[in-house]
Order: C-alpha cells, then sequence, then structure tokens
C-alpha cells in the first residue's frame, strides 16, 4: 500500500486541523493504519491508530481528549482529527500501515512496515 498524508497547515494555539491520510493499491481495509509524529531534535513517536475495520482505536495520554482517529475504508481515508492544538503539537505528522488481523491497534514504530511522506504542523502560541 502506497500512504499520502496531507492536512497539515500553521494554525494558533486553541485551533483545530484535520489530517487524512490516503491509501492507494488494493485491500486498504487489510491494514492497520497509525499516525506517529516527529518533532525537531525528538524521536518519532506514537500518536494514534485504528484496527483494520475501524472499530478498535488507540490514542497517546498526551493527545486524548483532543485529536480523535477513525477511517472510511470506501474512500481508502484515514482522519486524525485534532482539536485544541497546542505548542507541544508541532512536528511532522506521518501516518503509517501494518497488515493486521482484525482488531488489532499497534502502537509500536518498527512495527509498521509502510510509511507514508510527513505532513508538518506547526501550532503557534
Amino acid at each position: 500500500v502506497q500512504l499520502q498524508a496531507s492536512g497539515g497547515g500553521l494554525v494558533q494555539a486553541g485551533a483545530s486541523l484535520r489530517l487524512s491520510c490516503a491509501g492507494s493499491g488494493r485491500s486498504f481495509s487489510n491494514y492497520a493504519i497509525g499516525w506517529f509524529r516527529q518533532a525537531p531534535g525528538k524521536e518519532r513517536e506514537f500518536v494514534a491508530a485504528v484496527s483494520r475495520g475501524g472499530t478498535r482505536k488507540d490514542l497517546a495520554v498526551s493527545v486524548k481528549g483532543r485529536f480523535t482517529i477513525s477511517r472510511d475504508n470506501a474512500e481508502n481515508t484515514v482522519y486524525l482529527q485534532m482539536n485544541s492544538l497546542k505548542p507541544e503539537d508541532t512536528a511532522v505528522y506521518y501516518c503509517s500501515g501494518k497488515v493486521a488481523v482484525t482488531g488489532e491497534v499497534p502502537r509500536g514504530l518498527h512495527e509498521y512496515g509502510y510509511w507514508g511522506q510527513g505532513t508538518q504542523v506547526t501550532v503557534s502560541s
């Protein structure tokens, strides 16, 4: 699968953004999709993941209550809705895919074998 992330931008603290991860190729619904982010000088970290069917989701503690993840397999797209953005959310956001079993929501960076290019999110204070 090929993945392409989009939707980043420059916003003020408290604003919202919705990132999209569009998949191409066959069997998008066979993949669990994860979002990771990497700030300058920091390691890439887990943000959110959704199971292949969309019924199970996992979010990092730092974004719970502010971010939601969803998917539309008919459109081969996964969304990351980001509300109440904070300056510490500033990072390049990457989407990633893993061929998964039903209900699986991987959190580990190295569990994912497919990566899209990143999209920059900058939150000003």
